[in-house]
């Protein structure tokens, strides 16, 4: 879930907000977090986050919203390389486990820092959700349709699917013991077991 490139040079104001707002969310949470603490971590003065934002809420707001609609993307891209349920679940597993990985810091702020949304911020943030994992169940729901795979609830598997995935973030650290690619791998091959994978 980049919500904001690590990688680009000399980023604007908005950006630097960004990656200041996510790193002290990801260490301080989001309520024990000021503007000042982001502001000066993005080497601005401490007024400067209201140039670009409303509050900081409205900032979480963002940076879960543009990582939801990232990952919705990526989740359909995923699905669309193959017509076969088996390599679309697959695929997908592997794509969202090695996302969350490799942005771990990230995509467990916009995750796990949801509570601190408006009422109305987060409805918006879990259609996202919904529509991620409508897609996930999409293609459980064909493959057992296809007598590919075996699962007496396809609604909560989707479910867990996801939530296995999105945990991820929580504990990965760049220094550990697996990849990114290693963890998404092995995932893959949990989710397709999941589902009574068959074949």
């Amino acid at each position: 879930m980049p919500v904001v490139s690590e990688s680009s040079p000399s980023p604007d104001a908005r950006t630097r907000l960004a990656r200041a707002a996510v790193e002290a969310f990801s260490t301080r949470g989001f309520h024990g977090t000021t503007t000042r603490d982001i502001s000066t971590a993005a080497g601005m003065s401490p007024a400067a986050l209201y140039v670009h934002h409303r509050s900081k809420e409205e900032l979480l707001f963002e940076l879960a919203h543009v990582g939801h609609l990232r990952v919705l993307e990526m989740v359909r891209a995923s699905v669309a390389t193959s017509d076969d349920p088996v390599e679309q679940l697959g695929t997908l597993v592997e794509d969202f486990v090695r996302d969350h990985a490799l942005v771990h810091t990230g995509a467990r702020v916009i995750n796990y820092e949801l509570a601190a949304l408006s009422a109305e911020h987060l409805a918006e943030v879990v259609a996202i959700r919904h529509d991620i994992d409508e897609v996930v169940r999409d293609v459980i729901d064909r493959g057992v349709g296809a007598g590919v795979f075996v699962t007496p609830d396809p609604h909560m598997t989707a479910l867990a699917v996801l939530s296995l995935g999105i945990d991820v973030a929580r504990w990965f650290r760049d220094e550990g013991r697996w990849s990114p690619d290693e963890v998404a791998v092995h995932y893959r091959l949990l989710a397709l077991r999941m589902v009574g994978a068959v074949g």
